[in-house]
C-alpha cells in the first residue's frame, strides 16, 4: 500500500507575477541538496483522517501558518518513492524568515545512539513559477503546471473546497 502525504501549495501575486511557496526539508540528508529537493509542506496523513484536514494540519505544523481557504483541488502525483501526493492550492501571504517548524527526532549520526532534533523543514521562500520548477521534487512540477491553468483568468478551476 503506497503512502500517503497531504499538503497545501500557498501562491501569491507579487508586481502581477504569480510565485508560489516552497519549503526545503529539514535534517542532515537535505542539508546540502537544494536543486530538486524543495517541496510544498505536507506531510503524512493518519489513518482515516480526511486529506485536506491532513494538508492544513500539516501546513500549518511546517509553517507555523494557519491557511484559510477557499482551497483548489490538484490532482494527485506520484512520487519517485511511491508516495502519493495529494494538494490543495490556495492563495495567501506570508513572511517565509519568520515561519516556524515543528521538529522531529531522528538517531544522528547513524548509529551513534544518539537522537537529535530537527526543523521538518529548515527554510521556505517564494519563487516564480520558472524558478520553482527547478527548485521543486520533480514529480510535484505537475502541481504548479496546474495551478497555472486553474487561476488563468477565464478558466474554470476544479471546484474549491472550504
Amino acid at each position: 500500500m503506497p503512502r500517503i502525504s497531504a499538503g497545501l501549495l500557498m501562491y501569491r501575486f507579487c508586481e502581477g507575477k504569480l510565485q508560489v511557496l516552497l519549503a526545503h526539508p529539514g535534517g542532515p540528508f537535505f542539508k546540502r541538496k537544494d536543486q530538486g529537493a524543495w517541496t510544498i509542506p505536507k506531510g503524512e496523513a493518519e489513518p482515516g483522517e480526511d486529506l485536506l484536514d491532513a494538508a492544513r494540519r500539516e501546513f500549518a505544523e511546517e509553517t507555523g501558518i494557519q491557511p484559510n481557504g477557499p482551497f483548489i483541488a490538484l490532482t494527485p502525483v506520484l512520487q519517485k518513492s511511491g508516495k502519493i501526493v495529494h494538494a490543495w492550492a490556495f492563495e495567501g501571504d506570508c513572511d517565509p524568515e519568520a515561519l516556524v517548524s515543528n521538529t522531529f527526532m531522528m538517531e544522528w549520526p547513524p548509529k551513534s545512539g544518539r537522537q537529535q532534533a530537527f526543523p521538518e523543514i529548515d527554510r521556505a521562500d517564494f519563487f516564480d513559477v520558472a524558478a520553482a520548477r527547478q527548485q521543486i521534487n520533480a514529480a510535484q512540477v505537475a502541481l504548479l503546471d496546474e495551478l497555472e491553468v486553474a487561476i488563468r483568468p477565464g478558466s474554470a478551476p476544479h471546484a474549491p473546497a472550504s
